[in-house]
């Protein structure tokens, strides 16, 4: 007979297992995201974690981003490929977050086999979710660009890869994905047909080469075939099976967030921790480290509002010091001073465990330095970060000065090696923030990131 001691028992037990399996999550994956509006310099970090990483995974974003980083005197850019292909022992992967153009994807690839980047594909694994980006997305990418300028006097400065049709497609239901690419190519093809219509409809001017952009598909199709994987399932092993270290590489950053972002100057993809979990069908449960990028400075590519920008001697001097260029567009980057306010923002919707702070080295030659702290309108200090970019472009900055180090900074491998005016530099950006600063970047190479802690 069962009674009411035994349900309580059984009760308990239970509530002891599932206590227990919510603190055995798995495996914690540890983040790394942009902490500004892009080209912090992720691709440095990601580097430095994935030599010891054994999955290095990319959650979202397309070949519209870019990451430099320099291993042995080689330079080698990315723009698909997770940065942690360089590391032989790991495995690379693009989750369904990701929107993938093939060719760009394999043209990438074979570029940098030829630095020496060999057996990349062996390393790759691709998320049959995956959305695709066509030819025609990026054809459609200037369009829209050359219409906003004719309408509105302005465009938002996209990098003309498609990626904003891409998503469009996706979220209208019309997108076509990896597996489908991988399944029946009769009813591919059909699909393919109506979205290349549903997009001469609205562009007249679309002209696509229908068959012979099939066939390259196709071609692609069984090249891409041996690296494609159900990614949640990937995923879901990787974080339940033995102790492994798991790294996700963010795109893009927090301020050029589909939703958190300086709307509308922004990406069509979620660049903050959200996008981590969405964008590799992960649970919160298994985050562990988010480590949010920040240069010592602050840049943008294209156009939107930028409160701490330098259109004077400064902002050049940041420019060419910095080669502050986008790897992507070959576009020179807009210059300004540290803007801590929206390096808070980030925080606010992160949750930075620590910080990696890059590019220090480049103030070396400033006789004075600043770094925003708060933003004022109408003579008041505002809490938030506004949402409406009219409101943004009205802003005041209310800057913090110190003065410059003045010394060449370098040849710096740990903190004690940087000048004492550098430190309180940094310290300061630390306190305000409430982060901690795990990194300070004084180069290009693996070699100039000093550890702190």
């Amino acid at each position: 007979i069962w009674s009411a001691k035994d349900h309580k028992n059984t009760n308990q037990a239970a509530a002891a297992g599932l206590k227990r399996s919510r603190n055995d999550a798995g495996n914690k994956v540890t983040v790394v995201l942009g902490a500004q509006w892009g080209d912090e310099g992720k691709g440095k970090v990601v580097d430095l974690l994935a030599t010891e990483a054994d999955v290095v995974c990319r959650c979202q974003g397309g070949n519209n981003a870019g990451h430099t980083v320099v291993v042995d005197g080689k330079e080698y850019d990315f723009h698909l490929l997770p940065s942690g292909i360089i590391n032989p022992k790991s495995i690379s992967l693009i989750g369904n977050g990701v929107v993938i153009h093939l060719p760009g994807l394999f043209e990438e690839g074979d570029k940098n086999d030829k630095k020496g980047l060999k057996g990349w594909d062996k390393r790759l694994i691709v998320s049959d979710r995956a959305h695709i980006v066509f030819d025609f997305h990026q054809v459609v990418d200037g369009l829209q660009e050359t219409e906003r300028q004719a309408q509105e006097g302005k465009n938002i400065g996209t990098t003309k890869k498609g990626i904003g049709p891409a998503y469009s497609s996706k979220a209208s239901r019309t997108g076509l994905r990896v597996c489908d690419l991988l399944g029946d190519f009769k009813d591919f093809s059909t699909r393919f047909k109506n979205l290349v219509h549903q997009y001469q409809s609205m562009y007249p001017s679309l002209t696509v080469d229908v068959e012979d952009q099939l066939k390259k598909l196709k071609d692609y199709g069984e090249r891409l075939r041996p690296m494609v994987r159900d990614g949640v399932y990937y995923m879901y092993e990787a974080l339940h099976g033995p102790p492994k270290k798991i790294l996700v590489e963010g795109a893009n950053a927090a301020l050029l967030d589909i939703d958190f972002g300086t709307y509308p100057f922004v990406t069509s993809s979620n660049c903050t921790v959200g996008g981590v979990c969405t964008g590799l069908g992960i649970p919160p449960l298994n985050i562990g480290e988010v480590f949010g990028v920040a240069k010592a400075y602050t840049t943008r590519v294209g156009i939107g509002a930028f409160p701490t920008e330098q259109l004077n001697a400064v902002g050049e001097l940041l420019q060419t010091r910095g080669h502050e260029v986008g790897v992507t567009t070959g576009r020179k980057r807009r210059c300004g001073w540290l803007d801590l306010v929206i390096v808070r923002y980030a925080h606010m919707i992160n949750g930075f465990t620590a910080i990696a702070l890059t590019k220090l080295d480049i103030l070396d030659v400033l006789d004075e330095i600043k770094v925003g702290v708060a933003y004022k309108l109408n003579g008041k200090r505002i809490p938030h970060f506004p949402a409406n970019m009219d409101v943004l472009h009205k802003v005041e900055v209310e800057y913090e000065t110190f003065p410059g180090w003045k010394t060449d900074t370098s040849a710096a491998r740990k903190w004690n090696d940087l000048p004492a005016k550098a430190q309180n530099y940094i310290r300061f950006i630390e306190n305000h923030i409430g982060v901690p600063i795990k990194w300070v970047g004084v180069g290009k190479s693996r070699e100039c990131m000093i550890q702190m802690f």
